[in-house]
């Protein structure tokens, strides 16, 4: 049970680095120099769907942290 709980901790930490890595930046950076930063924007609905999916991860992996917790 406890080496079943560590392979999906294991798995959604990987899923939820790539899901955070996935994100568009909050912020213009370097881009807002010259005006470009504008113009790569990405579709609302593509970004919400994400959200979705790095909480529900975030979630599992917490969750499953928990209960690895309580078992030692």
């Amino acid at each position: 049970m406890k080496i079943f709980l560590i392979t999906i901790q294991f798995f959604s930490a990987l899923l939820l680095i790539i899901a955070v890595l996935l994100h568009t930046a909050k912020g213009e950076g370097l881009g807002g120099i010259g005006g470009s930063a504008k113009i790569f924007g990405t579709p609302k609905g593509m970004e919400e769907g994400l959200d979705r999916l790095t909480w529900g991860l975030a979630i599992i992996f917490l969750g499953i942290s928990l209960l690895l917790a309580i078992i030692k």
